[in-house]
C-alpha cells in the first residue's frame, strides 16, 4: 500500500474536524464519464468563473433531488431563486423532487434509461454503481477551472473521500462527514408514560416504552410508525458497507481484523430483526409499513442521523410542541459517511460548466442557500438576523437542506442553539473512526454481481426492515438468493481489496 494512503488514514479524522452539520438520515425529514473539451482550461480569475453563460439564452438546469410533496407555492419559490441566480450567474434550475419512498426507484430509472438531467443528488448507496455505469461526468479538472471558490471551500480530504479510481464525480455537501444517530420521542408521551430516555441505550430498551404507549393509546396507535424507504433508520450503523451501498455486506466498524461478513447472518443483526418482527406482529409498527412511502405527521418516535438542534426543525415540520432527542450511536467516520450526500453532474449534460457554477453559488451565497433550504422568503420563512437566523413560518417546504450544499453559509433556525455549528464541530472532535476508514470498494469488475445482488436486496428489504417478514425464515432465503446473484464473489473481492489497502 502506498504511504500516502496510510497517511490519509491516520489524519483523515483530524482533517475532517473542520466540516460541519450531519446529514439528516431520517428518510422523512420534511446514491467512465465524458470529460468536457475545456476541462483543462483554467479560469483566469474568480470573477471569470462567475460570469453568465455566453449563449444569449439563460440555460435551465434540471436538478433531481429527494424530498416531500411540493406545496402550492413551490413554483413561485423556485421562480424567485431563478430570478436571483439568472442575474448572478446566468443560470436557472428546474428542481425535480422524487419522494422519499420513490427516490430509489426513480433515480435508478433515470440513470438506466438515460433520461436527461444536469444535476442529481446521490449518496453512498448509489454513487459507486452510478459512476460504474458512466452516468456522471468526471469533474476532477473541471471543478478547479470552473468553480475555484467551491474547490477551495471544501477541504481536500473531503474531496478525496468522494473519489472513485482517483477521480471526482460529484460535489460533496460540505458539512460534518461523520455519522451520529439519534432517537427522538414526542415529549408528551415521555411525560405521560414516564419514559426515562437517559436509560435507553439499545433497541431492546425501547420495548417497554413502546408497549406502554401502545397499551395506553389504543389499537390504532403505532408507537413506531415506519415507511418502506428506511425501515428502522440506522439499523446497520454498526457495519461499514465500504461505500458499496449494499447493507448485507460489510465490516463491523470496530473489527480490527477487518473481516468482510454477511451482515444479515450476524447475531446482533438477527436479534434486531427478530425484535422488529415481534413489534410488527404486536401492532407496535404500522401494518402498512412495507408499502407506505410518506410518513405521517407528528410521529411519536423516530430514528434519524442528525446533529445538535435538529429537533427544532422537526418540531416545525412534524407539528409537535416538543421533541426529546438523544444520541444513541456515534459520532463515527466512515468513507460512506463522507459520501452520504453528493450532487453529481450528468455525463451527458450540455451545461456541465454552468452546473458547477450553480453548485458553487449554492455553497458560497447565503441568500440562495437559505432559499433552497427554507423556501420562499416572506412566505415560508423570515430573516431575523440578516441571513444568519431565520424564523420558519410554514412546515411544507419539501427540500431537504442536507442534500443541497454546505451548512456553513446557512442560517440557524430561530429556537435552535445560536452556536449550533460550534456544537457540531465539538461532536466531530469526539468522532471515532471505522476500522475501514479510507477504504472504498472498487466495483469496476463487479458491476454485474453488484447490480444483481442489489436487485435481490431491494426485493426483500422493505418487508424485512419494517418487521413484516419473519427473519428466521426470510434471512436464509435472502442470503441464498444473494449468493446465487454473486454475493460470494463480492465478499471475496472486497476482502482481497481491504487486505491489500491496509497491508
Amino acid at each position: 500500500m502506498k504511504k500516502t494512503k496510510k497517511k490519509w488514514l491516520a489524519i483523515s479524522a483530524a482533517a475532517l474536524l473542520t466540516t460541519a452539520l450531519a446529514g439528516c438520515g431520517n428518510s422523512n425529514s420534511n446514491s467512465e464519464s465524458n470529460t468536457p473539451a475545456n476541462a483543462n482550461t483554467p479560469a483566469n480569475t474568480q470573477t471569470e468563473a462567475n460570469k453568465p453563460a455566453d449563449s444569449g439564452e439563460v440555460p435551465t438546469l434540471v436538478w433531481w433531488t429527494i424530498g416531500g410533496q411540493t406545496p402550492a407555492n413551490f413554483d413561485q419559490a423556485i421562480a424567485a431563486m431563478n430570478e436571483y441566480t439568472a442575474e448572478k450567474i446566468g443560470v436557472k434550475v428546474d428542481i425535480k423532487v422524487a419522494s422519499w419512498g420513490d427516490w430509489d426507484t426513480k433515480i435508478n430509472t433515470i440513470v438506466n434509461t438515460g433520461e436527461p438531467f444536469d444535476i442529481m443528488f446521490t449518496n453512498n448507496s448509489k454513487y459507486s454503481q452510478q459512476v460504474a455505469l458512466g452516468a456522471f461526468a468526471d469533474l476532477t479538472d473541471l471543478v478547479q477551472s470552473e468553480s475555484p471558490e467551491l474547490s477551495k471551500l471544501i477541504p481536500q480530504k473531503v474531496w478525496d473521500g468522494t473519489k472513485i479510481g482517483g477521480k471526482i464525480y460529484a460535489v460533496p455537501t460540505y458539512k460534518d462527514s461523520s455519522l451520529t444517530q439519534y432517537w427522538v420521542f414526542d415529549d408528551k408521551y415521555v411525560q405521560k408514560y414516564g419514559i426515562d430516555t437517559a436509560s435507553i441505550k439499545t433497541l431492546n430498551d425501547l420495548d417497554k416504552p413502546f408497549r406502554d404507549m401502545k397499551a395506553g393509546e389504543g389499537k390504532s396507535f403505532y408507537p413506531l410508525s415506519l415507511t418502506q424507504g428506511d425501515g428502522f433508520n440506522g439499523f446497520f450503523n454498526g457495519y461499514d458497507d465500504m461505500t458499496l451501498g449494499l447493507a448485507p455486506v460489510g465490516v463491523k466498524v470496530d473489527d480490527a481484523s477487518r473481516k468482510v461478513v454477511s451482515v444479515l447472518e450476524q447475531p446482533d443483526i438477527m436479534d434486531g430483526l427478530k425484535l422488529l418482527h415481534q413489534w410488527y406482529q404486536d401492532g407496535i409498527i404500522n401494518p402498512d409499513a412495507p408499502t407506505k412511502t410518506e410518513a405521517d405527521k407528528a410521529r411519536p418516535f423516530f430514528a434519524a442521523q442528525a446533529f445538535p438542534g435538529a429537533e427544532v426543525n422537526w418540531q416545525i415540520t412534524e407539528g409537535v410542541a416538543k421533541y426529546d432527542m438523544f444520541q444513541i450511536f456515534g459520532p463515527i467516520y466512515t468513507t460512506s459517511t463522507i459520501q452520504g450526500s453528493l450532487n453529481a453532474i450528468s455525463a451527458n449534460s450540455k451545461y456541465k460548466n454552468e452546473a458547477l457554477k450553480y453548485l458553487q453559488l449554492v455553497n458560497t451565497d447565503p441568500k440562495l442557500r437559505n432559499m433552497l433550504a427554507f423556501g420562499e422568503l416572506g412566505v415560508d420563512y423570515d430573516n431575523v438576523d440578516g441571513e444568519k437566523v431565520v424564523e420558519r413560518k410554514t412546515d411544507t417546504w419539501p427540500l431537504a437542506a442536507y442534500t443541497q450544499g454546505t451548512f456553513f453559509n446557512l442560517a440557524v433556525t430561530k429556537g435552535a442553539p445560536v452556536d449550533q455549528w460550534d456544537q457540531v464541530r465539538k461532536l466531530n472532535e469526539q468522532a471515532t473512526s471505522s476500522a475501514n476508514l479510507g477504504f472504498a470498494l472498487d466495483i469496476g469488475k463487479l458491476s454485474t454481481e453488484v447490480a444483481n445482488t442489489k436487485a435481490v436486496w431491494d426485493k426483500y428489504r422493505y418487508e424485512l426492515l419494517t418487521g413484516a417478514s419473519d427473519p428466521e425464515k426470510m434471512v436464509p432465503k435472502i442470503v441464498e438468493e444473494l449468493k446465487a446473484a454473486g454475493l460470494d464473489a463480492i465478499m471475496k473481492a472486497a476482502q482481497e481489496q481491504v487486505d491489500t489497502y491496509f497491508q
